[in-house]
């Protein structure tokens, strides 16, 4: 998909882009062989919808394709998808998460090397193992950042 450099600029999100936020997440999971839990579109788009009013939630793409939720009170990323990848988005949007804070968490899905990898090069370090939190049925890894 070709976009123009407007349609990579970081954003905060609208209540109306929360259904292609959804579909960003649910396309990962659908091309995630070792995801087992694929929520329908309908069902992530109400759970983003019931979270918006307490996250900051930032977009890019146009359409919308790549999407980071973060939980200012928990100081955690509870979610960065993106369908552009190798491109340095992710990066710009971690980037975005880290402003104004000095302390960050995430957690990523034990079998995702890649993203991993790539948290990894942003300063997070594994802290520990947690079993997954419901819908989900894949363990995840803690991972933090301290500025």
């Amino acid at each position: 998909m070709m976009t123009d450099g407007a349609s990579d600029m970081i954003r905060r999100a609208t209540l109306q882009d929360v259904p292609a936020g959804a579909q960003v997440i649910h396309d990962w999971a659908c091309q995630t062989d070792w995801m087992p839990e694929k929520l329908p579109v309908e069902q992530l788009t109400a759970l983003i919808e019931e979270a918006f009013a307490h996250r900051e939630i930032w977009v890019t793409g146009n359409p919308v394709d790549c999407y980071m939720s973060v939980d200012p009170n928990e100081q955690k990323i509870g979610a960065l998808y993106c369908r552009r990848t190798g491109q340095g988005i992710g990066k710009r949007f971690v980037d975005k998460a880290k402003e104004g804070r000095a302390f960050l968490w995430l957690t990523t899905h034990t079998p995702n090397t890649a993203a991993q990898r790539f948290y990894q090069r942003e300063g997070f370090e594994v802290t520990g193992e947690e079993p997954p939190v419901p819908p989900d049925t894949v363990p995840v890894y803690r991972m933090e950042w301290h500025a």
